[in-house]
Protein backbone atom coordinates (compact mmCIF):
# COMPACT_ATOMS: atom_id res chain seq x y z
CA UNK A 1 0.00 0.00 0.00
CA UNK A 2 2.56 2.10 0.63
CA UNK A 3 4.17 1.58 -3.09
CA UNK A 4 1.10 2.53 -4.18
CA UNK A 5 0.86 5.59 -2.56
CA UNK A 6 4.82 6.70 -3.03
CA UNK A 7 3.57 6.14 -6.61
CA UNK A 8 0.69 7.79 -6.98
CA UNK A 9 2.36 11.15 -5.03
CA UNK A 10 5.46 10.69 -7.41
CA UNK A 11 3.08 11.12 -10.35
CA UNK A 12 0.73 14.27 -9.25
CA UNK A 13 4.25 15.87 -8.08
CA UNK A 14 5.42 15.14 -12.00
CA UNK A 15 2.00 16.79 -13.25
CA UNK A 16 1.68 19.27 -11.24
CA UNK A 17 5.61 20.36 -12.09
CA UNK A 18 5.03 20.12 -15.66
CA UNK A 19 1.79 22.25 -15.37
CA UNK A 20 3.04 24.96 -13.71
CA UNK A 21 6.40 25.08 -15.66
CA UNK A 22 4.83 24.97 -19.17
CA UNK A 23 2.20 27.57 -17.97
CA UNK A 24 5.15 29.62 -16.47
CA UNK A 25 7.16 29.18 -19.77
CA UNK A 26 4.00 30.35 -21.95
CA UNK A 27 3.04 33.11 -19.95
CA UNK A 28 7.28 34.73 -20.08
CA UNK A 29 6.71 33.79 -23.82
CA UNK A 30 3.57 35.56 -24.78
CA UNK A 31 4.57 38.70 -22.54
CA UNK A 32 8.09 38.84 -24.37
CA UNK A 33 7.45 42.36 -25.94
CA UNK A 34 6.77 43.61 -22.59
CA UNK A 35 8.76 42.00 -20.70
CA UNK A 36 11.82 43.92 -23.43
CA UNK A 37 10.28 47.49 -22.29
CA UNK A 38 10.02 46.55 -18.22
CA UNK A 39 12.06 43.64 -17.21
CA UNK A 40 10.40 43.15 -13.97
CA UNK A 41 7.57 41.46 -15.94
CA UNK A 42 9.31 38.29 -16.14
CA UNK A 43 9.80 37.90 -12.38
CA UNK A 44 5.56 37.86 -12.18
CA UNK A 45 5.10 34.29 -13.87
CA UNK A 46 8.32 33.20 -11.60
CA UNK A 47 6.53 33.94 -8.60
CA UNK A 48 3.18 32.71 -8.87
CA UNK A 49 4.27 29.59 -11.05
CA UNK A 50 6.60 28.76 -8.72
CA UNK A 51 4.91 28.21 -5.68
CA UNK A 52 2.96 25.44 -7.41
CA UNK A 53 6.30 24.17 -8.68
CA UNK A 54 7.90 24.09 -5.63
CA UNK A 55 4.56 22.35 -4.08
CA UNK A 56 4.79 20.01 -6.37
CA UNK A 57 8.19 19.65 -5.99
CA UNK A 58 7.91 18.92 -2.53
CA UNK A 59 5.37 15.89 -3.78
CA UNK A 60 7.64 14.49 -6.07
CA UNK A 61 10.44 14.51 -3.37
CA UNK A 62 7.82 12.75 -0.49
CA UNK A 63 6.58 9.89 -2.97
CA UNK A 64 10.56 9.21 -4.04
CA UNK A 65 10.98 8.88 -0.33
CA UNK A 66 7.79 6.53 0.31
CA UNK A 67 8.94 4.22 -2.34
CA UNK A 68 12.69 3.56 -1.30
CA UNK A 69 11.99 3.33 2.33
CA UNK A 70 9.21 0.49 1.15
CA UNK A 71 9.67 -2.82 1.71
CA UNK A 72 10.11 -5.08 -1.95
CA UNK A 73 8.28 -7.92 -0.05
CA UNK A 74 5.52 -5.58 1.45
CA UNK A 75 3.21 -6.61 -0.90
Amino acid sequence: MVRLFGGILLAVGILVMTCSGLCSLLVVAAGFREALRTPSVILLPVVIGGVPFALGFGVFRWGRMLLRRADPEDE
